[in-house]
């Protein structure tokens, strides 16, 4: 998926992307983004976690240079 969402987009076509999200809004809002003790981990090094589509041709590129790509969780 080309990032954090409220739902699982590929079951419900009214998923709504998130642009940027706090470690605390992960972990609140049972998001699947990742483990959460692994997003703990991230919060208490302040290691900002991306999430892009990363097999999409030249995604990581883009993801580098592009602020808007996917969604940050900071």
């Amino acid at each position: 998926v080309a990032g954090v969402y409220d739902k699982d987009p590929q079951k419900y076509p009214d998923a709504v992307k998130y642009d940027k999200l706090t470690y605390m809004d992960v972990i609140s809002k049972g998001l699947q983004v990742m483990d959460a003790t692994a997003v703990t981990m991230c919060m208490d090094a302040r290691i900002p976690i991306l999430v892009f589509k990363l097999d999409a041709p030249g995604s990581t590129l883009e993801a580098l240079k592009n602020n808007s790509v996917g969604t940050i969780v900071s």
